[in-house]
């Protein structure tokens, strides 16, 4: 087996995008984070390697900084080798996600010190069940940006403490301009916030889904999701898929009720050094 590194994401895209759309439930991240980087270029280059068998491709292995190494598509043969490739072109990653047993044998075979920091249930929208719950639901516009920048720290601080520092107002503002949809409910003032993707080879990832805690437990959080939910179908997604913190029961609980099911676990591996 060998690996090949990519020096242009047209280059990765002409080996890769025809096998991470035939699973895009699965090749989730790549397909949403490879689409934002062609339609708004970052600061730092991802890292884009494919593994070749027989001239045929196997897998691949991405990252788009700061962010860790996302393992979906990578087969546990090549393990190895793209331990030994990932440390000699992309030292600086701090780790690995994925399904659970590919990220679990990456992060192994790196030899590094790691820990835990994120263990999520990936689900797909089997058929939506739309909640009756107070209120009212709209799509969020540039007037939203200060508070949803201010609810996706608060939601990251929450959820995702070891994230990378990123401008939450900025990241909301660029969500918004390529045509992600946003959608909030109100009753009396805005008490939640939902985000759909949009639709990428016939599927779109919910997320972040965010409640302050002042107004959690009235059924705002599955109201505001179903609602994008619908937002994406609307739009052509045939698969709709969502990631729940497992130490979260309340979330995916939630997931389910309105028509979510699960497919398979995930975890992050963050090295300790």
């Amino acid at each position: 087996m060998d690996a090949f590194v990519h020096s242009s994401l047209e280059s990765f895209d002409a080996a890769t995008l025809a096998r991470l759309a035939a699973d895009p439930v699965r090749n989730t991240v790549a397909l949403t984070s490879l689409d934002r980087l062609r339609r708004l270029p970052g600061e730092h280059p991802p890292t884009l390697i494919t593994f070749h068998d027989g001239g045929q491709v196997v897998g691949s292995l991405v990252r788009t900084p700061p962010w860790p190494f996302q393992a979906a598509d990578l087969p546990l043969e090549a393990v190895e080798l793209a331990v030994r490739t990932a440390a000699e072109i992309d030292p600086d990653a701090p780790g690995v996600t994925g399904p659970r047993e590919r990220s679990e044998a990456f992060a192994t075979a790196t030899g590094e010190k790691y820990t835990e920091s994120i263990a999520t249930r990936l689900y797909r929208l089997e058929e939506l069940v739309e909640p009756a719950v107070e209120g009212t639901g709209r799509l969020a516009t540039e007037d939203d940006v200060e508070l949803l920048g201010a609810w996706r720290a608060e939601f990251l601080a929450e959820a995702v403490p070891e994230a990378p520092d990123e401008q939450t107002t900025e990241a909301v503002r660029s969500s918004l301009r390529l045509g992600n949809g946003h959608a909030v409910w109100e009753v009396d003032g805005t008490v939640a916030w939902a985000v759909a993707s949009l639709p990428q080879s016939g599927m779109t990832r919910i997320g972040p889904v965010y409640t302050p805690p002042e107004h959690r437990r009235h059924g705002y959080g599955a109201a505001v999701s179903a609602m994008v939910t619908r937002w994406a179908l609307e739009r052509g997604a045939t698969d709709v898929v969502l990631f729940a913190d497992l130490v979260n029961p309340v979330s995916n609980s939630i997931y389910q009720r309105i028509g979510y099911r699960p497919v398979e676990d995930w975890a992050e591996f963050l090295w300790k050094r």
